[in-house]
């Protein structure tokens, strides 16, 4: 495969409703949702992901799935902008935090093992080698296990992946050199996923499989599933429901278009300063009962 250069474009200032953050290949703004290719190299041995929020930071981004192009934005709860809550002993997010492009999770399909339909998004990813990314960063990645969250009786899956440069991926190949060589990380991220949302009132988050993390072959034959679920989206054959399948580089879609005919103009890059963030979302919260 072709090496691509990736860049990100950001537009309105970060923590603002308005900011967006494109994705950039060769210069030219595209889809991460749709454009960037899910396998990195010929044996899909090494996979895109697309960071949307990097490691200990709390502002929930995510690839925009209703909008042209699919930029990166902050989620939007009830008229204000969302972050999550440090819950002790984390902060913020434990990795960087983002989703494989050309997958989706079919809000159609009820998985024969969790019983839950797909939450309509693309997979999740949580990426666990020691440098902090950045919104928009797309890296090459190798995957190593995946825990399937139960979130409102939606199977959220969330593969876990090293970056392939990292200095330990050399000896993290399964689930299992996980736990040997990053003891408590695992047990960590089950942690956080079962309780960010006490904070915010809601319960507890529930896990299928007891919480364990399946090894990396069950984890590829999601990728697979949910890769095969978006050729179904991206090429027309099952309906789009309100989600933007515009992209620009794949052949087989009927919703590609060139740049030159898309039917909005992507703004320049503005690099703009943050925007000032609430004191309070630095809180610590102490849940009870959560492990430690």
């Amino acid at each position: 495969m072709a090496n691509h250069q990736f860049n990100v474009r950001k537009t309105g200032a970060p923590h603002t409703i308005e900011h967006r953050v494109y994705v950039e290949m060769d210069g030219k703004p595209i889809s991460p949702f749709h454009d960037i290719p899910l396998y990195a190299n010929e044996q899909k041995t090494i996979l895109n992901m697309v960071v949307e929020i990097p490691r200990w930071t709390n502002a929930k981004l995510e690839i925009s799935k209703d909008e042209i192009l699919n930029p990166i934005k902050q989620d939007i709860k009830k008229g204000k902008l969302r972050f999550v809550r440090n819950c002790f002993p984390h902060k913020g997010y434990l990795w960087n935090y983002g989703a494989f492009p050309q997958t989706w999770e079919d809000p159609n399909s009820i998985h024969p093992e969790t019983k839950a339909k797909g939450d309509n998004d693309p997979l999740d990813v949580c990426e666990i080698g020691e440098l902090v990314g950045y919104t928009g960063q797309v890296k090459q990645v190798k995957v190593l296990g995946v825990m399937a969250l139960l979130d409102e009786e939606e199977t959220d899956w969330k593969v876990i992946v090293i970056d392939v440069n990292d200095p330990l991926a050399p000896k993290l190949n399964d689930v299992e050199d996980v736990e040997r060589h990053l003891p408590g990380l695992l047990r960590a991220t089950n942690e956080w996923f079962r309780i960010y949302k006490i904070p915010d009132g809601k319960s507890e988050n529930q896990f299928a499989f007891s919480g364990e993390c399946k090894n990396r072959k069950y984890a590829m034959d999601v990728i697979l599933e949910t890769h095969e679920a978006w050729e179904k989206l991206i090429t027309g054959v099952t309906d789009p429901n309100g989600l933007h399948t515009t992209n620009i580089h794949c052949k087989q879609s009927p919703f590609r278009l060139d740049h030159n005919n898309l039917p909005v103009s992507i703004p320049a890059n503005q690099n703009l300063a943050p925007a000032p963030i609430d004191p309070s979302i630095d809180k610590w919260f102490f849940i009870s009962g959560a492990a430690i």
